[in-house]
């Protein structure tokens, strides 16, 4: 189930342990009843901690994991002896993933690489224990802290999908068909629109054994950054790619008003985002001549650079691969 297997938005109560409490505890040996406080501190409690893995590029595993409770830490002891810590958590994200506090909506955590490690809910800090509060003048404190309380609260996990090209454009333009051709992706692919429901990642093998990531992304409609269509949900990956590859097909009433639509949605949404890097490719172009193609050229922005190619002919695919590589490199390098 392509729908199903792909989860962006997951939704959690989650809190952190509570710290144990400090031990009050006086030493008594057989020849020294009173020796003295020897009440250890409470452990640690546990964390929750975000782990980034790259093998992984959906929140799918957590649908069911509702509830993220840490381990409270354990009371110290006598003989100094300090408590356990609480077991931390570890949950373990696709990169690109975000987390966030519900209530306040701020962003506490953003995983981008492999094996990354963030706290992202901090256990409490174990109490002291009563030897630690001996003094010249008070010998035998009676007095330990009790541990600190952790933090809890609903939180939600958001995955913008990380990839360096995305694909933008309205339903049926031949996205996921381009995706299948320049990679190993197998994207559904059907002549009628919102095919793609979710978005689709596949690495393009360039020259020299190099390789990018390239994103199909649901086809945005006119209103979508007003939550039409598929919305939002498909609207925030494009925050995450590098370059954005803007697909008109051939047959288009109006190749420069498709494009203007887009483009007026990204900059509805985000206005950040018209700070990226653009192309635009003309697709299903084998049915082109050259004086429709410089027709077309002539209305298309001339600060964007644009190609015609065809995913079904294997036309312009090559040349899109250079430019789609020369532009993520001059991207790094700006």
């Amino acid at each position: 189930m392509e729908k199903g297997n792909f989860v962006d938005y997951i939704r959690i109560f989650a809190r952190s342990g509570k710290g144990g409490a400090g031990s009050s505890h006086f030493a008594r040996t057989k020849f020294n009843p009173q020796a003295g406080p020897d009440g250890g501190d409470g452990g640690r409690g546990g964390h929750i901690i975000l782990r980034g893995n790259a093998q992984l590029w959906t929140l799918l595993h957590l649908r069911y994991y509702k509830n993220v409770l840490a381990e409270d830490g354990e009371k110290g002891s006598k003989d100094n002896c300090t408590g356990k810590n609480g077991q931390d958590i570890i949950i373990e994200v696709p990169l690109g993933t975000i987390a966030k506090d519900e209530e306040t909506g701020e962003t506490e955590v953003e995983i981008l690489e492999d094996g990354q490690e963030v706290i992202w809910m901090r256990g409490g800090r174990g109490g002291l224990g009563n030897s630690n509060f001996a003094t010249a003048t008070n010998q035998a404190p009676e007095y330990a802290q009790p541990g600190e309380m952790g933090s809890e609260g609903w939180k939600y996990l958001e995955l913008k999908i990380l990839a360096d090209v995305g694909l933008v454009g309205f339903p049926n333009a031949g996205k996921s068909t381009l995706l299948s051709v320049v990679s190993a992706a197998k994207p559904k692919i059907a002549n009628y629109a919102f095919t793609t429901l979710v978005p689709q990642l596949g690495m393009v093998q360039y020259r020299d054994n190099r390789s990018f990531s390239m994103a199909d992304l649901p086809g945005i409609i006119e209103g979508a950054a007003e939550g039409k269509g598929l919305g939002h949900r498909f609207l925030r990956h494009i925050e995450r790619n590098s370059v954005l590859l803007f697909l008109i097909p051939a047959d288009s009433d109006d190749h420069a008003r498709e494009f203007e639509v887009l483009y007026d949605e990204l900059e509805q949404y985000n206005p950040e985002l018209l700070h990226k890097q653009m192309i635009i490719a003309i697709s299903k172009s084998d049915m082109l001549d050259d004086e429709l193609k410089a027709a077309i050229s002539e209305t298309l922005p001339k600060e964007i650079p644009h190609i015609y190619i065809s995913a079904v002919a294997n036309q312009g695919i090559q040349e899109l691969k250079d430019l789609l590589w020369e532009t993520l490199n001059t991207d790094v390098q700006a």
